[in-house]
């Protein structure tokens, strides 16, 4: 007998949108928090993490889609885990080394082209960041939309099809049970191929280059 999926349906049209900007909102909030908390001006946060200021405005007011490149930008910055970027206040991180998520309730996050379920976010300080991850569908990626950080990262499609982009590779297409693993200092991308639900399970290594 199969397992049930207790995960509920995708959401469209109106109310796909409206959760999207709720969870723009929710980050936005989140990042703005931790910025405060560290004492950075918006032009002393633009200094330490490269970004415009206009952008972590914007992603502070939920006017714009981070991506995972900036997030992994923003934590560096302000010393802190990806994970603080997922939690909220109610969420207390754990000194433990054991964290499980039951299906359907990780901490979801929106951004730019994707809608990330983040998993084990009590779990501090993690070395891995494990997702399960909604791709959408978008035309063949342009060099200019690829990007790079340190660290690595696997993806393993759950359903639906996906395209994987990296430097100095042909692009690849990946079909439900098919898995790769990447460097990711090479720009990279990834987008779903199909008109249809995909879902990814993409883990990336969270790594201090100060360490």
């Amino acid at each position: 007998m199969s397992a049930v999926d207790k995960s509920p349906p995708p959401l469209t049209g109106d109310a796909w949108e409206a959760e999207r900007q709720q969870l723009r909102d929710e980050l936005g909030a989140r990042v703005k928090a931790l910025r405060q908390a560290c004492g950075f001006t918006l032009e002393v946060a633009a200094q330490r993490t490269g970004l415009a200021l206009s952008t972590i405005h914007k992603i502070e007011n939920g006017r714009v889609s981070p991506s995972y490149e900036n997030l992994v930008r923003i934590a560096r910055a302000y010393g802190i885990g990806m994970e603080r970027l997922f939690s909220t206040e109610q969420e207390p991180l754990q000194t433990t080394r054991l964290a499980v998520t039951r299906a359907g309730q990780g901490r979801k996050v929106r951004v730019k082209n994707f809608e990330y379920e983040v998993l084990c976010n009590t779990l501090a300080e993690k070395k891995i960041i494990p997702m399960v991850t909604r791709v959408e569908q978008r035309p063949p990626l342009a060099r200019d939309e690829l990007e790079s950080h340190d660290g690595e990262e696997t993806v393993f499609v759950l359903c639906g099809r996906v395209e994987l982009t990296v430097e100095h590779y042909a692009p690849v297409i990946l079909e439900a049970g098919d898995c790769a693993y990447f460097d990711s200092t090479l720009k990279h991308g990834l987008r779903a191929v199909d008109d249809t639900e995909t879902r990814i399970f993409w883990a990336c290594t969270h790594i201090d280059v100060d360490q």
